[in-house]
């Protein structure tokens, strides 16, 4: 792999998001609306051998990691043979997972075979009422079960995101600064986004400057040596009796310019970024009788496409479970 992928901003994209289903298990506020969203139809869906002619010609251009995300993947059927597929034709390829955790536990020992090295699962508090309620229908248990399943099998990239939100978590930030004293688990504090249907407001927004001022009043944090994701947003700190924490200030801190990402929806849209709602329709090219050397083009043309930054096509009103968050 050795080609460069870059957009006009000579940015190396070398990072697909992949969605492989609109379609979730919970019904978190954030990212659906209360009276949840029209799911696509089957036919609308990509069919996971079109997914692998997109990776292949993604490959080609020099993508050498894909991380997979829905809606929930595991509610897709044959989500776990897929993988075992991707990761047969692409041995290169670094394959991540994000998942809400519920089903966690059931195919953690099938994610080894199938060749998922890093996983992210999300889980907002520790109280069980809480989460029912940030969920809609969730079962706390259920993704601490997912979580203690994924240490046990030995994996050791794993993330706990945590989007924080103001007079619904924030007095559990130490709850999860103690966690990864207890767990070999990162610990990451995401800046709640206006996306989802209209639950943001400003209100309920916490930085992450606020959220490490919060915790520094208790707790030393020592910054890493190098600091930052080499794969990603987060700035890291080594915790003062604890493990590991990270914040993702996507909205107050600008790393736009280090953005080395592609998110390709369930319905085959290939997007430069999360908060665009314009893309290129490599599903259009597919079914149409496009051949690699096409999708290559449309990865191109999407990448071409990637702004400066996220200002500059904030403002659209996007569904995160469409988008694959």
């Amino acid at each position: 792999m050795g080609k460069k992928l870059k957009d006009r901003f000579n940015r190396v994209i070398t990072y697909l998001r992949a969605s492989v289903t609109d379609r979730c298990n919970l019904r978190c506020r954030y990212c659906m609306p209360e009276g949840g969203v029209k799911f696509y139809s089957h036919d609308e869906i990509l069919r996971y051998e079109e997914i692998e002619r997109i990776i292949e010609a993604a490959v080609e251009l020099g993508m050498r990691k894909i991380r997979f995300t829905g809606g929930e993947p595991f509610v897709r059927k044959g989500f776990i043979e897929f993988l075992k597929d991707v990761h047969q034709n692409f041995p290169q390829l670094e394959i991540a997972l994000t998942t809400n955790g519920v089903l966690l536990g059931k195919y953690i020992d099938a994610l080894k075979d199938a060749g998922v090295s890093r996983l992210n699962v999300s889980l907002d508090t520790f109280v069980p009422e809480k989460y029912r309620y940030i969920t809609r229908v969730g079962n706390l248990k259920d993704v601490l079960h997912g979580i203690d399943s994924a240490i046990s099998a030995g994996f050791s990239y794993l993330r706990i995101n945590v989007v924080a939100i103001r007079d619904f978590n924030t007095d559990e930030l130490f709850d999860f600064v103690d966690f990864t004293a207890k767990k070999p688990a990162i610990v990451r504090f995401i800046e709640f986004m206006p996306l989802g249907g209209g639950v943001w407001s400003k209100d309920r927004f916490v930085s992450a400057v606020e959220l490490r001022k919060m915790i520094e009043k208790e707790r030393k944090l020592y910054p890493l040596e190098g600091g930052r994701d080499t794969d990603g947003p987060a700035t890291y700190y080594r915790v003062e009796g604890a493990g590991i924490i990270g914040f993702i200030a996507a909205m107050t801190e600008h790393f736009c310019d280090r953005c080395n990402r592609l998110r390709l929806t369930s319905i085959g849209q290939l997007r430069p970024c999360l908060f665009s709602d314009r893309g290129v329709d490599l599903k259009a090219i597919l079914r149409g009788g496009g051949s690699k050397e096409e999708l290559m083009q449309g990865i191109v043309d999407a990448v071409n496409m990637k702004p400066a930054g996220w200002w500059e096509v904030i403002g659209t009103d996007t569904v995160m479970s469409r988008i694959g968050g």
